[in-house]
């Protein structure tokens, strides 16, 4: 996320367009202490930070639909401790929560934008709140008023408007959510109510706004008695824009206290990658030296054309490694078309890998070949076909057609076995290793807020075929403050993930992954992969899935059952004596409704407890994602413990969209409030899902633009 704000921040320096919409003190879109029913741009990613005596917010904000607003936070509670000195020595209690606001009206030239939410709506309750404001835009004045329960409405100078339709609603009873993480739903919207509202001022300096509000809060029913003084309820802040992508605001609040607030925002949904520097140049094509790339030099200069029998084989497989990211397994005849199988390793964006190829091949062989057809494997698996009309790509590069009328000559069709003369084949690289370093850390935890660990991690793969494989991970301990790690989560479950502290602190040097991988095409649309050996750092044994994934559908389902022991704590070959049989059966499905994908798991879990899993994502047309899961199992949320069942929230950002050269992964984020043994699932080091993803035709459709690139 850095890189990306970086990068964001760069381009935006000196950016003249409206900044969009600013935070409150929670992260959200809002005044300080009270939300707007503003809602940020679609794709909109935040971190917000903010000093109020005795609080400091760290809040993360995703605008995963454009009217839904989902904030996840840690305050740090400074006049407070987390607990016993013996336990957590001087640390000051940390409080995680949930918000979420979503938009029920879109402003008009008389109505205001009308939204909902509540704040804190599955956390331990610190700051329970909900609220229903509108706002209405008058020039340079956003005009806010509201209605609101629990702390957003804590001054409670109003009845419940809600009693007259139910006498339950004049009482609200407080937190009732013992085990914390739960939605407290029967206290929503419950109790006295309170109006707040107020006006965010655009002054004529772009980077210079003003907020006033009528704080609902009056402190005086805050958790644990930690009631503070006020001595007006209005608050005011000045903010100042120091560009599109960075707020800090300065201000008083409760009239007794300053306020400070910074916040970092970038667009996944809008992210643009940078410019390619560290890729090599696409050839030019010979055929049109006037619009040969202003990089073709000597060094891109190519072979002449040929017919099939003289071609340099050797040269053009090489070319198509090098430029085009093409592993390339063999290159067949089908008429016509040219047929290129390999699998494609560099280029995020399948498109530009096409165009490279068809560059590549135009410019080698003659007049021989009118189609070309990239047949894409993933993992010795054929996964798509992109069949591209050779004419009509060289009119695209010489402007002769526009790019509507190209796209209705490129193909995408599922592998299906076909006559074909085979021209050559190729033997693609076996052995691959590789060095890196990384971060781990934990948040939130009793003994420090953060713990964290810098490691050096060396893989390496060795493929006997394209579909069996062997990898390996091993992790060297660089830098970590994991001697302050003493505690142990409560469980009344087999400690199938609580047992982490000794995991991290047994050994500097861990082997986290050991296995030998199989896959299979099993059908047109089915798969299937087996797997054995130590397949995380916790737990070794054997496993296998199927899955059954239609070319040209939304759908998809796949099924896997494995059997493992859980592994030493050194991360070596010792085995500890738990072993359990483990596997959810998933149904996938693309809704087509904002490109959200819904998976539905069901299954045994590793502390043997049974029960569903709810993944819920959406992925941008630039590849980035948001999502969120939840499990329920046949487990009593006190016997999970504290956070009553297992759920988070992810994102991931393709590291094409922030590095200045090309590449297929992804760095991803994920926030567990806890690590707990009810709902835990084995982590995978592959699935079968993420292993066809190219038969989403939706990333290509969306970014066919780039075969030009």
């Amino acid at each position: 996320m850095g890189l990306l704000l970086a990068a964001s921040l760069s381009r935006a320096l000196h950016a003249q367009d409206a900044p969009g919409y600013t935070h409150n003190d929670f992260g959200g879109i809002g005044l300080l202490q009270t939300p707007t029913a503003r809602m940020a741009d679609d794709g909109e990613i935040s971190f917000t930070a903010t000093r109020v005596y005795p609080f400091s917010q760290y809040n993360l904000m995703l605008q995963p639909l454009p009217w839904m607003e989902t904030t996840f936070r840690y305050t740090n509670v400074s006049n407070e401790l987390y607990g016993p000195v013996s336990l957590s020595g001087h640390q000051k209690l940390k409080d995680k929560s949930i918000d979420l606001k979503v938009h029920l009206w879109r402003e008009s030239r008389y109505l205001p934008d009308v939204s909902i939410g509540g704040r804190d709506i599955a956390g331990t309750g610190l700051f329970s709140g909900e609220f229903l404001v509108a706002t209405k835009r008058l020039g340079p004045l956003d005009l806010s008023l509201g209605l609101g329960w629990g702390n957003v409405g804590g001054r409670g100078n109003l009845a419940n408007p809600f009693g007259f339709i139910y006498s339950g609603f004049k009482q609200r009873a407080g937190n009732t959510n013992q085990q914390g993480g739960e939605f407290n739903v029967f206290n929503y919207f419950r109790g006295p109510t309170a109006l707040f509202g107020g006006v965010e001022y655009q002054t004529p300096l772009d980077w210079l706004r003003f907020k006033l509000e009528l704080d609902g809060n009056n402190y005086q029913h805050e958790a644990h008695n930690n009631n503070l003084e006020q001595r007006t309820p209005f608050n005011a802040a000045a903010l100042f824009r120091i560009n599109r992508n960075v707020d800090f605001s300065v201000g008083y609040e409760r009239g007794t206290t300053v306020m400070a607030t910074l916040s970092l925002h970038a667009n996944l949904a809008e992210h643009k990658p940078p410019e390619k520097t560290m890729d090599p140049p696409p050839e030019p094509l010979r055929s049109l030296p006037s619009v040969a790339p202003k990089q073709a030099t000597a060094a891109t200069a190519v072979p002449a054309s040929m017919p099939p029998e003289k071609v340099d084989w050797p040269e053009l497989i090489r070319a198509l490694n090098d430029n085009a990211g093409i592993s390339v397994r063999s290159i067949s005849r089908r008429g016509s078309d040219l047929v290129i199988h390999g699998e494609q390793q560099r280029y995020f964006y399948s498109a530009e890998a096409l165009g490279r190829v068809s560059r590549i091949l135009d410019n080698r062989l003659d007049g021989s070949f009118d189609w070309f057809t990239l047949s894409s494997e993933s993992y010795g698996m054929p996964m798509v076909e992109y069949t591209l009309h050779r004419p009509r790509f060289v009119d695209l590069i010489d402007h002769k057609i526009d790019s509507t009328a190209f796209k209705r000559s490129i193909e995408q069709d599922a592998p299906i076995p076909q006559p074909e003369q085979t021209l050559y084949s190729a033997t693609p690289k076996k052995f691959d290793a590789g060095v890196a370093l990384a971060y781990k850390q934990s948040l939130g935890g009793p003994n420090a807020f953060v713990l964290y660990q810098f490691t050096a991690d060396g893989s390496a793969s060795y493929h006997f075929t394209p579909n069996l494989w062997w990898d390996g991970l091993v992790s060297v301990n660089l830098l970590n403050n994991y001697d302050k790690f003493t505690y142990t989560a409560p469980s009344l479950l087999p400690r199938v993930r609580t047992n982490i502290r000794e995991y991290l602190t047994s050994s500097d040097i861990t082997m986290p992954n050991f296995q030998l991988t199989g896959t299979r095409r099993l059908g047109n649309d089915l798969f299937g992969m087996a797997y054995g050996g130590m397949l995380e750092s916790m737990y070794a044994g054997v496993g296998g899935e199927v899955l059954y994934r239609p070319f040209g559908d939304r759908w998809a389902i796949g099924t896997d059952v494995n059997w493992v022991r859980q592994r030493g704590f050194r991360q070596d070959f010792a085995l500890r004596s738990y072993h359990i049989i483990t596997g959810q059966t998933t149904l996938y499905m693309d809704t087509r409704f904002h490109d959200v994908t819904v998976a539905l798991s069901a299954g045994r879990y590793l502390a043997g407890d049974v029960g569903m899993t709810l993944d819920v994502s959406r992925q941008f047309a630039n590849g980035t994602k948001m999502g969120a899961y939840a499990t329920l199992t046949n487990k009593s949320g006190q016997a999970t413990g504290e956070g009553s069942f297992d759920k988070g929230i992810y994102f991931s950002i393709p590291f094409d969209l922030m590095l200045p050269r090309s590449s297929r992964t992804s760095a991803s984020f994920m926030w567990e409030p806890l690590l707990r043994d009810g709902g835990a699932r084995l982590n995978r080091r592959y699935t079968l899902y993420n292993m066809t993803s190219d038969r989403d035709g939706d990333l290509f459709d969306n970014n066919v633009d780039k075969v030009v690139e």
